[in-house]
């Protein structure tokens, strides 16, 4: 397969584009974008994005019996780390509404027949990779500070977190773990995701791309980062229904900032 490419672009070459300075009303202008596509056809993209609250509420009816509730926070906040490949159908329309052309929701299919699908599914895979490792820190975290029984119930798992001092080492030591995961796939995967749909370039540059990027606008990124995961939380709090609007607001948004930060 001549077409099969990972590493670099069909050149066999690793090309890196050039990464502009951007402020942060860039990022602002971004989300605004992000938004005015997504209100293009509201309906539309909701319908589209029911899939994340649905999967949300799998997980906390999965993680609901005992032997699983010490994954329950893991998953839900785990998720949000698959988050950028979850929504290269977005990058899709805001890249065709770009264009001029078609923007029907069905065109969200479209990146399927990418060129740079290989590439695609490789940082994917390493996303996966990063939430399977982060449920493996998790639960072994757990082990160690609570031991290797599981709580008897939701009440008792919850009092143990909130009234003992393991508990909230748990909880201190957790969120700061998790915190730099979000970081590393913020840093990594920014924009890869949109730029290999735009340019098929290979996965590599794509993350060296995307690590450019934050080391040339740390504080705009920054933003990005924490406009993000505030909205996530937001849109999870209603068992995950806001996430059929807040993920393609931030999908549309992501495309956007794409543009703004690699030049053509």
């Amino acid at each position: 397969m001549t077409g099969f490419h990972v590493m670099a672009g069909t050149d066999k070459t690793l090309t890196l584009p050039a990464v502009r300075k951007i402020t942060t009303s860039d990022v602002i202008d971004a989300l605004g974008r992000g938004l005015d596509d997504f209100w293009q056809k509201p309906s539309h993209y909701a319908f589209l994005c029911l899939i994340y609250p649905l999967v949300g509420v799998v997980l906390i009816y999965w993680a609901s019996g005992a032997n699983a509730l010490p994954l329950l926070f893991p998953l839900v906040s785990g998720f949000a780390l698959l988050g950028p490949f979850a929504a290269l159908g977005l990058y899709e329309i805001s890249r065709r509404r770009e264009a001029g052309l078609d923007t029907s929701w069905r065109h969200a299919f479209d990146v399927r027949r990418s060129p740079a699908i290989p590439s695609i599914v490789a940082v994917g895979a390493m996303l996966f990779a990063m939430f399977i490792a982060w449920l493996l820190v998790a639960q072994g975290l757990y082990t160690r500070l609570l031991g290797p029984e599981p709580p008897t119930s939701m009440a008792h798992f919850l009092e143990t977190l909130f009234t003992t001092d393991a508990g909230f080492m748990l909880l201190l030591l957790g969120n700061a773990i998790g915190f730099i995961f979000a970081l590393v796939v913020l840093i990594t995967t920014s924009i890869a995701f949109p730029m290999l749909l735009d340019r098929d370039c290979g996965a590599v540059a794509a993350i060296i791309t995307s690590v450019r990027a934050a080391s040339t606008n740390p504080v705009p990124i920054a933003l990005w980062g924490l406009l993000v995961a505030g909205a996530l939380f937001v849109g999870s709090l209603p068992l995950f229904a806001g996430l059929a609007v807040v993920m393609p607001i931030l999908g549309h948004a992501t495309w956007h900032l794409y543009r703004k930060l690699v030049a053509e």
